[in-house]
């Protein structure tokens, strides 16, 4: 298994880590950048990641919520793998029509595993359990293809959360050198 996730790590960096002059949301210049949709929009490399992410899922999850936008297609992967149904998280509600923060299956009563291509701070995960807890959803555990938060794992205990993950920063970086 340590050789498959070794191959895939260095599989996804080739994919997405990318060189030249970016500037990041913070407005500083970074030569390098990692373009985690160069992954999520290869269908041969999204299904490597999800297969790989599928044990990371608790047994008790009644719906899998993908966050919008990285974590939808990973969860409607993980979702055709499991049989388990995929559940569509907004950053926030519509403001219009059904005004629902989470399309597909009602989610009071049942307990729901997130799914998030990547985690740095959490912030987006956060708000998504709180508003799911709210709706009377059990929110317990995050599943990520990559956790790049300085401590892996950690980066939600706060809100009581689980984070389990498929890869590290620290993977990539060791499979880019």
């Amino acid at each position: 298994m340590a050789d498959l996730l070794s191959e895939l790590a260095r599989d996804i960096d080739r994919a997405c880590r990318l060189t030249g002059t970016f500037t990041l949301r913070s407005g500083q210049v970074a030569t390098e950048y990692f373009d985690k949709y160069l992954f999520e929009s290869d269908p041969h490399l999204l299904r490597r990641v999800a297969e790989s992410m599928v044990p990371l899922i608790p047994e008790d999850t009644d719906l899998l919520g993908g966050l919008e936008l990285g974590g939808i297609p990973l969860a409607t992967m993980l979702s055709s793998l499991t049989a388990t149904p995929a559940l569509f998280v907004r950053k926030k509600a519509k403001e219009y029509g059904t005004k629902r923060l989470a399309e597909g299956a009602d989610v009071d009563g049942r307990r729901v595993t997130l799914v998030e291509d990547i985690i740095t701070t959490g912030g987006a995960v956060r708000d998504a359990t709180l508003a799911l807890r709210e709706a009377g959803a059990t929110v317990e555990a995050v599943v990520c293809a990559i956790d790049r938060s300085p401590n892996p794992g950690d980066a939600l205990s706060d809100v009581d959360l689980t984070t389990r993950y498929l890869l590290t920063r620290a993977d990539l970086d060791r499979a880019h050198a």
